[in-house]
């Protein structure tokens, strides 16, 4: 295991959770879309640490992961509850029109009249689709669905997103 300098650059992808068995296997609560991601990875950071990946494999109810030199339930259960972090340029490449919550959280939000109506602060998920939790200056909050014909536009390296606000209204009603 080697420090790392944790940032901004990571995603989260998964949480320790209880030991399994007795060789030191931490069973995985998985927070990512993507739960094959841990298969072939050598290398992982938990909480604040690089732990090398021995085996990751399956079981009925999640994936285990067995890091190097943790060889004991009581060693995995120093880790539980950390967060398992990759760098973002090993995020799974996603189709066109798609994004990760980490792209979206902090857009600037703005009516197609180029009002600014505030920041992404959140992204709610739900059944049929997400929604976008954005706030003011004012702390006034805006719920905006993540549809094609209310998001009218999405610049993440502009960091900026434009909503049309009489769609949103006819949603609403």
């Amino acid at each position: 295991m080697t420090k790392s300098s944790l940032s901004e650059d990571r995603i989260i992808v998964g949480k320790i959770g209880k030991a399994y068995g007795l060789k030191g296997e931490a069973r995985i609560i998985s927070l990512t879309d993507f739960p094959e991601r841990f298969f072939g990875m050598e290398e992982i950071a938990v909480g604040d640490r690089i732990f090398r990946v021995d085996s990751v494999r399956e079981d009925s109810k999640s994936v285990l992961i067995k890091f190097q030199n943790i060889n004991s339930p009581e060693e995995v259960s120093l880790l539980r509850g950390k967060l398992l972090t990759v760098d973002k340029k090993d995020a799974a490449p996603l189709a066109e029109g798609e994004y990760y919550t980490f792209d979206i959280i902090g857009l600037n939000v703005y009516d197609t009249r180029n009002n600014r109506l505030g920041e992404v602060v959140n992204v709610l998920k739900t059944g049929s689709n997400d929604v976008y939790e954005a706030k003011n200056e004012d702390g006034k909050e805006l719920l905006i669905p993540a549809l094609k014909k209310v998001v009218k536009e999405i610049d993440v390296s502009g960091k900026r997103m434009v909503v049309d606000l009489a769609e949103m209204e006819t949603l609403e009603k």
